[in-house]
């Protein structure tokens, strides 16, 4: 069973001062919970009389033609349902569902009210609303049921002592019959019988708000299987994020590239030009003059060279093309301002997209220890687990990064490094633009993780997942 702990003034966590078991009782979470299921159960029904008889009328007129919008408008209303349920499960279970997909109608001219028919009987998400109203109800009836007699008996029994002078009193009788038979009774009306059926009440209303989240967690599970998005929807709607993520990447990457090219080589092969025109004026009246601006422009011309290589070694270097990761990280390493080792560990080479944003995930992060980490050494890892092909960048130096959790992708733990037993967390809160805030947006267009370890102090510890495609 989970515990919360939270924070003393010291800011060491301290356990709580009492159990949960033992107010679980009186919390607000029980309460809503059997709120929840009581209310389930005349809801239900509802649903199952309105749904059953739309499907049942619909089905019989089918062949008259009538039956067709009445089957639409019974699946309308089961979608009305599913907003109430999913409102429902928001306010007493803490649960937040998304709304499915709407229903697509076609935009031709003079479709109608049939277009919109037919793409409702076409909707899975209508018929999985259909589906909730009809198992909810048996299931709302056994938990009302199961919920209601646990919970009223607990208390009644647990209560027992305070009411129990009433009987004598109004009813005539000393207590609660337990058993009879006509010539013999077995009443609970002794100081052992008030004081046993006190435990045995403490004992049920300890038992039965576990009973009751269990029952309100197959309710969760219902709202959540049946009446949100499903999976297709939702990898649909996670695709076009990611679409649109790794578009805005490539425009901002066509950007700097541009930027670098206009700042750099173009304004020095500009410069280049000018200095040869003005050597090739001086050539026949200053011979010495024209010599050295036609040195300084051969030093121009390495400088421009230096500056398209270190370009082009940003965007996809030739050596990662002709001989791998390994040598290409080691090539990236070797520039580093601190000692580096680079371990790769992989069975084949990746996918040439996926070994492209490795390469250029391992640069942006030695280009961060070099600039900002304040380190004597760190290493690189890649190797390849699963279906996962791994980064780990690690350094010792003064930790403290401000990384910001992915804003697309999956959102899991990464697979343990093996050669590191430390479990990393996703990090809070990074800079708006900062080199991991685009590395964490890079790595989700492409169902990648960034998870960032770097507590004050360091070391430093930045793990990267991408999907293995060989």
């Amino acid at each position: 069973m989970a515990m919360a702990y939270r924070p003393d003034t010291t800011g060491r966590p301290r356990p709580p001062r009492v159990p949960a078991w033992l107010t679980a009782p009186l919390s607000p979470r029980t309460w809503r919970e059997f709120c929840h299921l009581v209310v389930g159960l005349p809801l239900g029904v509802l649903y199952f009389a309105l749904s059953v008889t739309a499907l049942a009328v619909g089905a019989g007129l089918v062949v008259t033609f009538v039956g067709i919008p009445v089957l639409a408008a019974g699946l309308a209303l089961c979608r009305g349902f599913g907003v109430v349920e999913r409102a429902r499960a928001r306010a007493l279970l803490g649960t937040r569902v998304a709304a499915p997909e709407p229903v697509r109608t076609r935009t031709e001219p003079g479709s109608g009210p049939f277009a919109w028919m037919g793409a409702t009987l076409k909707s899975g998400a209508s018929w999985r609303h259909l589906l909730y109203a009809v198992v909810h109800m048996p299931w709302a009836v056994f938990a009302f049921s199961v919920a209601v007699t646990l919970w009223t008996t607990a208390w009644a029994l647990f209560t027992y002592p305070l009411w129990q002078w009433l009987l004598p009193l109004y009813a005539g009788v000393d207590g609660v019959q337990l058993y009879g038979d006509g010539r013999h009774s077995v009443v609970l009306d002794t100081a052992y019988g008030v004081g046993a059926s006190c435990l045995v009440g403490l004992v049920l209303l300890l038992v039965t708000p576990w009973v009751i989240r269990a029952l309100a967690g197959v309710d969760r599970l219902l709202v959540v299987g049946l009446l949100g998005p499903s999976r297709l929807a939702s990898r649909v709607v996670e695709l076009e994020s990611d679409r649109g993520v790794a578009a805005d990447t490539a425009a901002a990457d066509l950007r700097r590239i541009e930027r670098d090219l206009h700042d750099g080589a173009q304004a020095r092969l500009a410069a280049l030009a000018m200095d040869l025109g003005l050597a090739k004026e001086k050539a026949g009246e200053d011979p010495e003059a024209a010599a050295r601006m036609v040195d300084e422009a051969h030093g121009e011309v390495k400088l421009a060279l230096r500056e398209l290589r270190d370009l082009a070694r940003g965007i996809h270097p030739a050596i990662l093309t002709d001989r791998g990761l390994d040598a290409a990280l080691s090539s990236v390493a070797s520039r580093c301002t601190v000692p580096v080792t680079v371990t790769v560990d992989l069975p084949e080479r990746p996918a040439a997209a996926i070994e492209g944003i490795a390469y250029v995930t391992v640069s942006e992060l030695l280009r961060n220890v070099s600039r900002h980490a304040g380190a004597r050494r760190a290493s690189v890892e890649v190797w390849h687990s699963g279906d996962r092909l791994l980064v780990q960048v690690t350094d010792d130096g003064r930790g403290g990064a401000a990384p910001t959790e992915p804003t697309t992708g999956p959102t899991k733990a990464p697979a343990t490094a093996p050669t590191s037993g430390r479990t990393t967390e996703p990090a809070t809160a990074p800079t708006t633009g900062s080199g991991l805030a685009r590395l964490a947006e890079r790595l989700g267009a492409v169902d990648g993780l960034l998870v960032v370890d770097s507590p004050q102090g360091g070391p430093t510890t930045v793990t990267a997942e991408l999907p293995w495609r060989s």
